[in-house]
């Protein structure tokens, strides 16, 4: 008899819920979300939907314990990136040990524990209240969190990314940049009319290049390592025999606790004024796009150290670590909800194929369900 956990994750895979801020006309997360807040109900919880966008809503699920005390929260995201080069993304198939799908590992295998996780410890019984989201967006950014966190509170959360049963106390965050050079269109022949601005944005490029080097010199933060950056999309010119007048570069700035977005921001103006006083005919200019704050678990708090136990009384040594990608952790950090991240193993999150170790996903619903039973 399957176990239940691994028939919820089956089913959630099965359901199309790619974010349509990825892909425009994608399904979005309403049919998940409702899979879900029916799945919560019957295992006895009380249902919440909170309507972030059109179609697009949180699920919260609350269980009251048997008697009072701390208030938990399980969290994570319902949507997934999208499915391009896979034949057929939305049938589970088992294998090996591993359920394949998209979704499977990000994060759909953590959410189907964390849910299960609830009913386990409905049956066994516990102290104070257990708050189970399941928000819309992480993979964009992240409006399901932020709403999630105007209305929902808890004295603790575990986000139940992969981490391959590690536990995650900290993550980098990120800045998206976008820089433009200018130039001058002109014949291709005359030299003297044009200004070629993908050759000035060549410039940009070598001294990001640079700044990267540096940045990965510096001292690493002793969870998080060393920031970094990389450039990400480019684009300029328009024929074969003409000057380009214009290029642009998307930039993302991976960044560690204690820089902050404006920090990174005049790092990179600066980049760009230095080129102009170099040169007076380079025409540039950079704008952050969008940015979320590196997180770090509280040090000396407690939740790392009661889920490593539970983890070790079944079998599971999980070290304390630093994730390199940005959680939704960080959104539940700022508004006063101290988290780590703990879920399940496996391999090709956003590529075409994936997979989720389902041994992890019930190992992750049980010691999930015994940090609740304390």
């Amino acid at each position: 008899m399957t176990d239940p956990c691994i028939s919820l994750l089956e089913e959630l895979v099965s359901i199309d819920s790619v974010n349509p801020s990825l892909v425009p006309g994608a399904a979005g997360e309403a049919r998940v979300a409702a899979c879900i807040a029916d799945h919560m109900r019957t295992v006895g919880l009380d249902v919440h939907l909170q309507q972030v966008a059109p179609g697009r809503p949180n699920v919260v699920g609350v269980l009251e314990g048997r008697s009072p005390g701390p208030s938990m929260m399980f969290c994570g995201h319902t949507d997934t990136v999208g499915v391009e080069g896979m034949r057929t993304p939305f049938t589970p198939v088992i294998r090996e040990g591993r359920l394949y799908g998209r979704g499977s590992q990000d994060m759909k295998g953590g959410v189907a524990a964390m849910i299960d996780a609830a009913r386990v410890a409905r049956e066994r019984g516990f102290a104070g209240r257990l708050v189970i989201a399941a928000v819309i967006d992480e993979e964009y950014a992240s409006l399901g969190a932020d709403a999630l966190v105007k209305e929902w509170g808890a004295d603790a959360a575990v986000v139940t990314e992969p981490t391959d049963l590690q536990i995650g106390v900290g993550h980098k965050g990120f800045a998206w940049f976008e820089v433009e050079t200018l130039g001058r269109a002109a014949h291709g022949s005359r030299p003297a009319d044009g200004r070629d601005a993908i050759m000035r944005m060549g410039r940009v490029l070598q001294r990001l290049e640079l700044l990267d080097r540096e940045l990965q010199a510096r001292a690493a933060h002793p969870v998080l390592g060393t920031a970094s950056l990389h450039a990400s999309i480019i684009h300029g010119g328009r024929e074969w025999s003409s000057y380009p007048d214009r290029c642009e570069l998307r930039v993302e700035r991976r960044t560690l606790v204690g820089e902050t977005s404006e920090s990174a921001d005049a790092q990179m103006r600066e980049l760009v004024a230095v080129l102009k006083e170099e040169d007076p005919e380079f025409s540039g200019s950079s704008k952050l796009v969008f940015s979320r704050s590196a997180y770090e678990t509280p040090g000396g708090h407690s939740l790392p150290i009661r889920l490593a136990s539970a983890a070790a009384a079944r079998g599971v040594t999980s070290s304390m670590l630093g994730m390199s990608f940005w959680t939704d952790a960080a959104i539940l950090g700022e508004a006063g909800i101290p988290s780590v991240l703990f879920g399940p193993g496996g391999a090709g999150l956003h590529s075409t194929e994936e997979y989720v170790t389902m041994a992890d996903v019930l190992a992750c619903r049980d010691i999930l369900a015994d940090l609740i039973a304390g």
